[in-house]
């Protein structure tokens, strides 16, 4: 069993910024790669930003220079760093990690409950 549970949204005017966090509790042998999503009325999730577990990134190209993305593994937590935040920022926002359980099973998916990033004057 392994439970995420995500912090850190509220509302913002443009130009601000947020940190989003996102903690993992329960059996877990390993985390591998840990993600942010987000998602509004009308579109599809949209990957965000990706860390692996050896520190390499990927930005979505209408965030890049604007967010970071960081880890602590000794904590099984993953942050998100929103400077610059605009309109077309808001939205809901998921952390997803992909776990190992035990040393013997394969790695499996989990998500966030969602927390909800608001931009607006």
């Amino acid at each position: 069993q392994v439970q995420l549970v995500e912090s850190g949204g509220g509302l913002v005017q443009p130009g601000g910024s947020l940190r989003l966090s996102c903690a993992a509790s329960g059996s877990i042998f390993s985390v591998n790669t840990m993600a942010w999503y987000r998602q509004v009325p009308g579109k599809e999730r949209e990957l965000v930003a990706l860390i692996t577990k050896s520190g390499n990134t990927n930005f979505a190209d209408s965030v890049k220079g604007r967010f970071t993305i960081s880890r602590d593994n000794a904590k099984n937590t993953v942050y998100l760093q929103m400077n610059s935040l605009e309109p077309e920022d808001t939205a809901v926002y998921y952390c997803n990690l992909r776990v190992q359980v035990t040393r013997t099973s394969g790695s499996n998916d989990y998500w966030g409950q969602g927390t909800q990033v608001t931009v607006s004057p």
